[in-house]
């Protein structure tokens, strides 16, 4: 379901050469839906009406600047009751656009926000391994202790301390 939102709200900008303030509008939502317990239970609690949702949801566009084809394309998610699939036709409409551009999407955790000197440098290896444009989706995950996990389609490279002390836990079980 997710899929055929991103790709109808994919066509449409694209028809109306909108995609860059779509992605931006987007980008804008996911950033509030990230740093936001509350917006999260918004959007996830199948409890709240349909019709607070989209009174919430309409204050905070108007709020944030997110207007248009963004904004109403989330009210339609909301009246249809699709609200809580936003994260991932958001993720959708990120891969359909990095296909447009011909850029790879590459999905990067971390135990604490990188700096714009280690995303530059994360940007460049990445590019330099792949030969394309990697457009970099970061979360935290503080579960991880240090270090990254780096998916890039059926890729992974997990270099998170909690996986280097797991695999040192396991070695230690062999030699006892």
């Amino acid at each position: 379901m997710a899929g055929r939102y991103a790709a109808a709200l994919f066509e449409l900008a694209k028809g109306q050469r909108q995609l860059g303030e779509i992605e931006r509008d987007l980008a804008a939502f996911q950033r509030m839906f990230d740093e936001s317990g509350d917006l999260r239970r918004l959007v996830r609690s199948p409890v709240i009406s349909a019709d607070d949702q989209m009174k919430a949801l309409t204050a905070l566009m108007d709020k944030s600047g997110i207007t248009g084809l963004a904004a109403n394309f989330f009210k339609l998610l909301s009246r249809n009751r699709r609200l809580f699939a936003a994260a991932d036709i958001m993720k959708n409409f990120r891969a359909l656009l990095a296909r447009e551009r011909g850029e790879v999407s590459a999905d990067v955790a971390s135990a604490h926000p990188l700096s714009p000197e280690q995303m530059q440098l994360l940007s460049d290896t990445l590019q330099t391994t792949v030969g394309k444009r990697v457009q970099i989706n970061t979360r935290v995950d503080p579960n991880l202790l240090g270090g990254l996990v780096v998916k890039m389609g059926s890729k992974m490279i997990d270099s998170s301390l909690r996986t280097k002390l797991n695999n040192l836990k396991v070695a230690m079980k062999g030699i006892g």
